[in-house]
């Protein structure tokens, strides 16, 4: 007997075409778009036919309703994949996945170019000054120049947290290009792996302490959540600057704000936001020595070209029972494989 084709349901907009592209090319898959303008019970209706969920990732962007949290994995009986449309899997539960022997799968890699782009081009900003000398021009106050003296990137040490696909493209340029010394905090690499991806492996106070940059590139979990607050501000090295590219949270907005006021903190380069976007009001916007970015250091052509396609490449392999790319609770293999071998 033929097995029935694997539905996938997601909500209003794919991340890119490319998903709808190599979704149709697999005659397993069958794709089903629903629309928060079609009400929660139709969409809880459609989504329990799936096999698979395709789930935006920035929190702020879906209603909790539609996060994959224990409340909506009970009335999915038939799911055993949900996949993220990045890197980032704020909006899924994943310990709950687990227990129901759910796989959860993410992007990741498919927007490193894009993000480590970002993420250098923000220090490049900043050591040069461009904010504050744009924010005095427009007051017409930027006769003296040299108040505006800059410091070039090439040289100098800049510590990373996490060494993952965005940490490992970032510390590549660094090195080739500016041959800058790369630290790097992570402590899921040995310090054998770290040096093989450019970077010397160092403990978080060591980072700081000796950091002129540093840029944040680790997932938001228990361990990283508010791992940057006044304390891990103090200890930067007076003048560095900051960058986060990775998740709010990780940050506290209110320490950084202190950092930079006092002077401590020489600029920040900020993609992520505890709310996102941030208020209109907030006051690290209006902070002459911030770069900031609604979360756009991934939305690149190219970038969600590739993760829309990973996306469908996932959903692809779980119809055809093959490994899944990109596993995020791999703890889930047992449950999810007899699952999957089930009855439909």
């Amino acid at each position: 007997m033929t097995r029935p084709r694997f539905r996938v349901g997601y909500l209003d907009q794919p991340m890119h075409q490319s998903f709808l592209d190599t979704a149709a090319a697999a005659p397993e898959l069958k794709v089903i778009r629903l629309s928060l303008a079609d009400g929660a019970d139709r969409i809880r209706a459609g989504l329990a036919t799936c096999e698979g969920y395709y789930v935006q990732a920035a929190r702020d962007e879906l209603p909790l309703a539609w996060h994959a949290t224990p409340s909506l994995l009970a009335a999915l009986p038939r799911l055993l994949v949900v996949s993220s449309y990045g890197a980032g899997y704020d909006t899924i539960d994943v310990p709950a996945c687990t227990t129901a022997g759910i796989a959860v799968l993410n992007q990741a890699g498919g927007n490193a170019e894009g993000v480590a782009e970002h993420a250098v081009g923000m220090m490049l900003t900043l050591l040069k000054r461009m904010p504050e000398a744009q924010h005095a021009m427009r007051a017409g106050g930027a006769a003296n120049r040299g108040a505006f003296m800059g410091r070039e990137l090439a040289g100098r040490t800049v510590g990373l947290i996490g060494l993952g696909h965005v940490g490992r493209r970032v510390a590549e340029i660094l090195r080739l290009a500016f041959g800058c010394r790369v630290l790097v905090c992570d402590p899921y690499l040995s310090a054998a792996e770290c040096g093989a991806r450019g970077a010397s492996k160092a403990e978080l106070p060591e980072l700081l302490a000796a950091a002129d940059i540093v840029s944040v590139h680790c997932p938001l979990e228990a361990a990283t959540r508010g791992l940057f607050g006044a304390e891990a501000f103090a200890a930067m090295r007076p003048g560095a600057i900051f960058i986060t590219t990775a998740r709010g949270h990780v940050h506290d907005e209110a320490a950084l704000l202190a950092a930079l006021q006092s002077g401590h903190i020489a600029g920040a380069g900020l993609d992520v936001w505890e709310r996102e976007p941030p208020p209109a009001d907030h006051p690290l916007l209006a902070h002459p020595r911030v770069v900031a970015t609604p979360h756009t250091a991934g939305v690149t052509q190219e970038s969600r070209a590739r993760v829309g396609r990973f996306a469908a490449e996932g959903f692809i392999a779980a119809a055809r029972g093959e490994a899944l790319p990109r596993l995020v609770n791999p703890e889930v293999l047992p449950a999810y494989t007899q699952r999957r071998l089930q009855p439909a």
